[in-house]
């Protein structure tokens, strides 16, 4: 009885730590907010709590809160039953100067636990300098001057009020660039970014029109769900958005102009009209305005790279690590030996050319394979750039490979840097299975080496003295290079042919009632193949089905008669069209007929067999006058 209480007392206990990890306090409120301005603090929790500790709102004032409110649902899927509960806290809050401020963590106690929320974050911004409309108040005197008499002149006005929220100061595309003196191939973020203040903006349309970008390499960024927030630009604040932004680098030296770019936007004005009933005042008509807004050009001055490049130098330009590897230093001939460089680091990456090897003579080389894993941020672009280079050894030996040498222009230290791999020593004995021949060893592709060729010395040949017979063309030998123009010609034409055949059945292929039609027999026959087998095995169920199918499909087929049409009638015209006998249209109503019935009434086994005889008889009688 004890053990039985203190398994479970503990999983009790196991039960109360796994509900105490999935209790979540967490605090939100806007990351950007404006002096004098309300804005809401929650602190949201997903357990009943209660004794709920703010901290001090330093440098807040606290309007109102705290505000309690909980929610919660249940729902049942697939048997399996999910809840979820949420209480929140809502304080209202006013800041009182700018500046970045951080409200500490507040504290709740929930089953009779303490519970800490996380901190929270946030910019003030300034009040504007200027109110955001300067004539309100002498446009609002003069709305009230001579309502009845001046009833048409009073629309215009207002109309022309409502539209001038969207003049170029409350309403506007900046471009920017993180800088605007850069090197040559130095990245430089381009960032187009929507201003709007007292404005509604409804979308932004597919009318975009952005530069050539000439003299840059682009690479853009990617562009999630257009988000919003506030920023405080030249005296003003504005909701800001950003539009488009992309990594540019400079191809060459000099001043590269970047021309305008344009955004086309819906604007969502309210137009005010006569008031004609108490109801006016409170439901306003709004029109769709378009505006095309043109972000300004931008110059960039890129500057050339100093003088002294080192050599191998390709261009590169950033801040990039070499890390080399090989795949073996001892090896048999006619095995791989594989040199892997890793280039890492941020730059145009996009540009790096691949540093050459040089192998040793009696190494048979293959092109090297890259493999690019790099992504392109806000920072410019940054990953990993992998070489892998293959080489095969032909004849057994001690060789050496150089240094592999990479030279780029670190930005951050404005110098050239040379990175290099160490020298790899590569012993290569001979293969398991070939033999010496006179002192050489005989491996694969060996045509002749230096060694093979021996001076003769002081030995004298003598002269054959005989007049020379000539040569029976018979005994001349044929060399392979005196036809080697066979190995282009023919590869070619095998080629060409092969196009003309895959030409040839993809246009067929298309035509789906040629198809049905070219297949109608094999079907057919595939058909009569299992009716065969069923009868066999006396299965009469299966083979009526397989007989009936048979005789439909082919006709179907060989018709071209969709499903959903295929009637007895329609195949008896069809027939007739295409000249077919009635003596062999009547057996084809036969067949469907008997197959049909047979299907659903008691047969024999003779019968069986009569019908598999007439159904193949006549679709071999159908195939031969190639309907």
């Amino acid at each position: 009885m004890r053990h039985r209480i203190t398994i479970v007392l503990l999983f009790i206990g196991i039960a109360l730590g796994v509900y105490a990890d999935d209790v979540v306090f967490k605090a939100q409120a806007p990351s950007r907010v404006i002096v004098g301005r309300p804005f809401q603090l929650t602190y949201s929790v997903n357990h009943r709590s209660r004794d709920l500790r703010a901290p001090e709102f330093t440098n807040f004032d606290l309007l109102a809160g705290p505000y309690t409110s909980t929610s919660s649902s249940t729902s049942f899927v697939n048997g399996h039953r999910t809840s979820s509960f949420e209480q929140t806290y809502t304080y209202t809050l006013m800041a009182q100067k700018a500046g970045t401020f951080t409200i500490p963590p507040a504290t709740v106690r929930v089953d009779g636990d303490n519970i800490q929320s996380n901190g929270v974050r946030i910019t003030v911004l300034p009040e504007d300098e200027q109110p955001a409309q300067a004539n309100q108040s002498t446009q609002g005197g003069q709305t009230n001057q001579n309502t009845q008499s001046n009833q048409s002149t009073q629309s215009n006005q207002n109309t022309q009020s409502s539209q001038s929220n969207t003049n170029s100061d409350n309403l506007f595309v900046r471009t920017i660039v993180n800088k605007t003196r850069v090197c040559e191939q130095e990245a430089l973020l381009l960032t187009y970014k929507l201003y709007f203040a007292n404005v509604d903006v409804a979308q932004l349309t597919n009318n975009t029109k952005l530069p050539e970008f000439t003299g840059f390499l682009k690479q853009e960024i990617e562009q999630g769900e257009i988000q919003t927030e506030l920023e405080h630009y030249n005296g003003r604040n504005y909701q800001t958005a950003v539009l488009y932004r992309t990594v540019l680098y400079p191809q060459h030296s000099g001043d590269i102009r970047i021309e305008p770019a344009k955004f086309e936007a819906v604007i969502r004005v309210q137009t005010q009209q006569q008031v004609r009933s108490i109801f006016d005042n409170f439901f306003a008509s709004y029109t769709n305005v378009t505006r095309m807004l043109t972000a300004p050009a931008v110059t960039i001055h890129a500057s050339a790279l100093p003088s002294g490049k080192p050599a191998g130098f390709s261009g590169g330009v950033g801040k990039f690590t070499l890390t080399p590897s090989i795949s073996q230093t001892e090896l048999q001939t006619n095995d791989a030996v594989t040199i892997r460089l890793d280039i890492t680091g941020a730059g145009n990456m996009k540009l790096l050319k691949t540093p050459a090897v040089d192998w040793p003579e009696g190494f048979e080389p293959y092109d090297p394979k890259v493999t690019n894993n790099y992504s392109t941020s806000t920072a410019g672009m940054s990953g990993t750039k992998s070489i892998e280079y293959l080489a095969i050894p032909r004849s057994p030996g001690e060789y050496t490979i150089p240094p592999i040498t990479f030279s780029y222009f670190d930005i951050e230290d404005k110098q050239y840097r040379r990175l290099s791999t160490p020298e790899y020593t590569i012993h290569v004995k001979r293969g398991a299975g070939e033999a010496a021949v006179g002192g050489q060893p005989q491996v694969a592709n060996y045509t002749a080496q230096k060694e093979d060729i021996k001076q003769l010395g002081t030995d004298i040949r003598y002269i054959d003295t005989k007049p020379l017979q000539p040569q029976k063309r018979k005994n001349a030998q044929i060399t392979p290079y005196q036809y080697i123009w066979l190995w282009y010609v023919i590869p070619a034409f095998i080629a060409l042919l092969t196009l003309i055949i895959l030409r040839k059945q993809i246009k067929e292929n298309a035509d789906i009632s040629r198809v049905r039609y070219k297949r109608a027999n094999k079907v057919a026959q595939r058909r009569l193949k299992a009716a065969s087998v069923a009868l066999k095995a006396n299965d009469k169920d299966h083979f009526y089905e397989e007989i009936e199918r048979a005789a439909w499909t082919y006709l179907s087929d060989r018709l071209s008669i969709p499903t959903a049409e295929l009637n007895k009638d329609n195949i008896t015209s069809h027939l007739r069209r295409k000249g077919v006998s009635n003596a062999l249209i009547a057996d084809v109503m036969n067949v469907l007929s008997t197959a049909e019935f047979a299907r659903y009434a008691p047969t024999t086994d003779h019968a069986m067999d009569d019908l598999y005889r007439d159904t193949t008889n006549l679709i071999n009688n159908l195939e031969s006058q190639k309907i």
